[in-house]
């Protein structure tokens, strides 16, 4: 061999060296920004993490609801950052632009999103809205029933397994999917005391009544009608009953006592010995008779209690609308005509 011919094989393989250590470098420098800087996902994701989620549970989650770009290459991060033995509860919002190792980061160091817990204005006992909490959120519906009727654990709050339905406000709540039940609760009287500012307080006042009265008249009030427009003539009733020292006789408290499922009242149902019975009993029942939105609570702050009116009845125009008397005269008439209406209807 030549000199010639042998320094020209040593600088081939200087140069095939050179071109593997580039190429290699290459792909390392590709691995760590399509790691750590490139989007992983086409789209956002919403992932919830138990204490028996597994990494490969958080893929199916991903996968479910977007393709991810390069899943080996999230599986490989999640076992160089040990995502299975640091992955932590809670729920978390994957976005398009996230890396595989932000994604990893944000699960290992519990960088969770907020959900968002909505009570309804429907809700009317404590099993529903243990239920719809329990559906929401990571805690059992079971602890939740428990504590709507802990007296002790209640007491914090300043309230009482007869009254709590008043703090909690039907309202969508942002809050951590993991959220103990204190959390859960304190965040109600949070936004409970954030909604009874000085101005609802003064008209409280001005109508000699407490917070928690109007509360109760608003939940009567929420029970009775789905047309909020004459909310502030029905609460003018009732208040109007109550100033009187009438019996307010207010059905839906009478439906209360049997959990709401009676479609009409009966006379049967009058004789119910309870309380909240307002055929039997003067004054307010005891408590709410469920969670009193905010419209029912501003319309008894705002009640009409000039118009004098103290009955009401369904309208024969069957829209959800009532009218409303001044006298029992007036009331006997037009309960009458409902009647008759709702004959002819049938027939």
């Amino acid at each position: 061999m030549t000199t010639k011919k042998k320094h020209s094989g040593i600088w081939r393989v200087i140069l095939i060296a050179a071109l593997a250590v580039a190429f290699f470098g290459a792909l390392q420098a590709w691995g760590w920004l399509r790691n750590n800087r490139l989007p992983a996902f086409y789209g956002d994701a919403e992932v919830y993490v138990t204490p028996n989620t597994t990494p490969e549970d958080v893929i199916a989650q991903i996968k479910s609801q977007t393709g991810i770009r390069w899943e080996e290459a999230l599986r490989e991060v999640f076992k160089q950052k040990q995502v299975e033995k640091y992955i932590t509860p809670g729920h978390y919002t994957v976005k398009a632009g996230h890396s595989c190792v932000y994604v990893a980061r944000m699960l290992n160091n519990s960088w969770q999103s907020p959900v968002k817990l909505t009570i309804g204005g429907g809700l009317r006992l404590k099993s529903e809205i243990a239920a719809s909490i329990g559906r929401q959120m990571r805690v059992d519906s079971a602890e939740v029933a428990r504590a709507l009727n802990d007296e002790v654990f209640l007491s914090k709050f300043g309230f009482n397994p007869t009254s709590v339905l008043l703090m909690i406000i039907p309202d969508t709540y942002e809050i951590y999917w993991d959220a103990t039940i204190t959390d859960i609760f304190t965040l109600f009287k949070k936004e409970y005391d954030k909604f009874w500012n000085d101005e609802r307080k003064a008209k409280a006042r001005a109508l000699r009544l407490t917070p928690s009265q109007v509360g109760v008249f608003a939940s009567i009030i929420a029970c009775e009608s789905n047309y909020i427009p004459e909310y502030t003539k029905l609460a003018g009733v009732y208040i109007n009953r109550f100033r009187k020292g009438m019996r307010l006789q207010a059905c839906p408290t009478v439906a209360y006592c049997f959990d709401f499922k009676p479609h009409r009242i009966l006379q049967k149902h009058l004789k119910v010995d309870s309380p909240y019975n307002t055929y039997k009993h003067l004054g307010l029942p005891p408590g709410p008779i469920c969670c009193p939105s905010k419209a029912a609570i501003d319309a008894v702050l705002n009640a009409d209690v000039a118009s004098g009116y103290l009955y009401f009845c369904a309208s024969t125009a069957f829209d959800g609308t009532n009218v409303f008397s001044k006298t029992y005269a007036e009331h006997q008439k037009k309960a009458r005509a409902y009647q008759q209406a709702l004959d002819a209807q049938k027939k």
